[in-house]
């Protein structure tokens, strides 16, 4: 798995992103590319802010036990997976708003540097390792980003 607190890839990432039009078509699946933007910023949304509700203590155990192994391993997603509640993006999206604020979240990854990431809390799984943030956002990215063509 790349490191995406290494500058060059996330540079790589960035370059990646800025290779996508508005009218950039999905390989597969039902998003834009507009929304596929908005899609990836969710999980540095649930980083870094408190839009989103943390889920309940019964909630976090089911998905400590049957969906945090899947999201932070080194296993690609397969395709046409299905997307949980909060990461759904119903309506079109500011192509340009939300490339600027996608690159905007991975900069600031990137500033904070591996050592934030130890040891915190994720809204969804409880607390995480620097590995286990990496895998988790580099992993997601990535397959949009595939999804995309890029």
């Amino acid at each position: 798995m790349k490191d995406i607190f290494d500058p060059k890839v996330t540079q790589e990432l960035i370059d990646r992103i800025n290779q996508l039009k508005p009218e950039s078509p999905a390989l597969w699946g039902k998003m834009s590319v507009d929304q596929m933007l908005a899609h990836c910023s969710v999980a540095y949304e649930m980083a870094f802010t408190n839009k989103h509700p943390k889920p309940n203590g019964f909630m976090r155990l089911l998905l400590k036990l049957f969906v945090k192994d899947g999201v932070v391993n080194e296993k690609p997603y397969a395709k046409n997976l299905r997307t949980a509640p909060a990461f759904i993006i119903p309506d079109r999206k500011n192509f340009e708003e939300e490339k600027d604020r996608l690159i905007k979240y991975l900069e600031h990854t990137l500033n904070l540097g591996r050592d934030h990431f130890e040891g915190k809390e994720s809204l969804s799984f409880g607390k995480m390792t620097s590995k286990e943030w990496n895998n988790q956002f580099y992993k997601h990215l990535d397959h949009h980003l595939t999804q995309f063509g890029v």
